[in-house]
């Protein structure tokens, strides 16, 4: 192969750019999982994710599997055997937890939508007000919907859910807004919260999470689908010493433990969100300026960690992308399952700042000209401008 010089441009959204301070934290030797050492790095690690969920009284959890783990973990602990789950279609991803439900032995309702929109608060409190013997145990949605750029307003469907006065448990994918985009486990009585270490946390994929309320810790006792491996209470038990009941993932945890340290003592994640908006919103500047169209419809849902874009008729997002990677080095997200050659996205999260943002507008403007795509070229432009408006002004919101 060819050498590329200089760095390859990951902005997928997920796996994300990895620090080099947490690479090399993952780089030092292995100790004994079993030992003090280790007993205080998982007491850390704990503490911290509380912090991230933003000083939960919950229990935490930490998997050494992906995300896809903990939305099994999440069900398995807390259902039985052909209990019902209240589910919303926003995108790809609650897409296949709904599937992984299905398989489970859950009956699932799943209200269709667009994919262009969140999860409808109306719809969720108009459907649990229908469920008159309360047979919906739980209601799964999706925060950010990974595949779309999409997220949905998890406090208003917590009101939803309260308005209905139904006891249904609340359990919220956050995989790829968790450390991202601001999201309060507590404050909005989320039952089982889900994530991912590969997104807003900085790390490599291997580790997820489940952050889990009273409630569902109560649920989990009485629950009878079968679990193992993903079983809360050793887990629990473990991780109040810092320990777990198996092999842990333990170099990935001493990236986590500095990857915790990066965003909650240094930067702090009020400032982490408010330049993940920032980028997002001098994205949607950018794509607007080319004259294409963000596929989220609604502002209130704008993704701070993506943006999807939707291409032109007669042209493939697919092309587009082999088109930027060929002669960029840039990696975009693909369109998935029914959105295939329609849309890319563009990932603006994680270790992330400025100057990269611009380096990635950049090589996308030349890439949709190179693809022959009618573009008008002023999106990079469009995003320096608002950039620069907001280094004059760090303190003020600029919108």
């Amino acid at each position: 192969m060819t050498r590329r010089a200089g760095r390859h441009f990951l902005q997928i959204p997920g796996p994300t750019n990895v620090p080099d301070r947490v690479l090399r934290a993952i780089d030092f030797p292995t100790v004994d999982h079993r030992g003090p050492e280790f007993g205080e790095l998982g007491k850390r690690c704990i503490a911290g994710m509380k912090r991230v969920f933003k000083s939960t009284r919950g229990e935490v959890v930490i998997y050494p599997a992906s995300g896809t783990g903990a939305w099994e973990a999440a069900l398995v602990n807390t259902l039985s055997p052909g209990e019902r789950v209240l589910m919303y279609e926003t995108g790809h991803f609650a897409t296949l937890w709904q599937k992984m439900a299905a398989r489970l032995g859950l009956e699932v309702e799943l209200i269709s939508g667009d994919w262009r929109r969140g999860v409808d608060p109306e719809a969720i409190e108009k459907r649990l007000r229908g469920d008159a013997g309360k047979a919906i145990k739980a209601v799964c949605v999706v925060h950010n919907e990974t595949s779309t750029g999409v997220a949905s307003r998890i406090a208003e469907l917590r009101k939803a859910i309260d308005a209905a006065n139904h006891p249904a448990l609340f359990m919220v994918d956050t995989i790829s807004s968790l450390a991202s985009i601001d999201y309060r486990h507590d404050e909005w009585s989320v039952d089982v919260t889900v994530a991912g270490s590969q997104k807003g946390l900085m790390l490599p994929p291997g580790l997820s999470f489940n952050c889990i309320s009273p409630k569902a810790l109560a649920a989990s006792k009485s629950a009878r689908l079968a679990r193992s491996y993903f079983a809360w209470d050793e887990m629990v038990a473990n991780g109040k010493n810092g320990y777990f009941p198996y092999t842990p993932a333990t170099n990935l945890l001493y990236g986590l433990d500095v990857a915790l340290k990066m965003l909650l003592d240094e930067e702090g994640l009020d400032a982490v969100f408010a330049r993940h908006q920032r980028h997002a919103e001098a994205t949607r500047r950018a794509v607007r300026a080319w004259g294409l169209e963000v596929f989220a419809l609604d502002p209130r849902e704008y993704s701070a960690s993506l943006t999807g874009v939707l291409m032109p008729a007669g042209h493939d997002a697919d092309r587009v992308r082999k088109v930027i990677l060929d002669a960029f080095d840039l990696s975009l997200g693909t369109g998935l399952t029914k959105l295939g050659g329609k849309m890319f996205r563009i990932g603006h999260l994680g270790d992330f700042n400025d100057l990269m943002l611009m380096g990635t507008l950049a090589g996308v403007e030349m890439g949709l000209a190179l693809a022959g795509v009618a573009l008008k070229k002023e999106g990079v432009q469009a995003a320096m401008d608002y950039l620069s408006e907001c280094a004059k002004a760090p303190a003020r919101k600029v919108a």
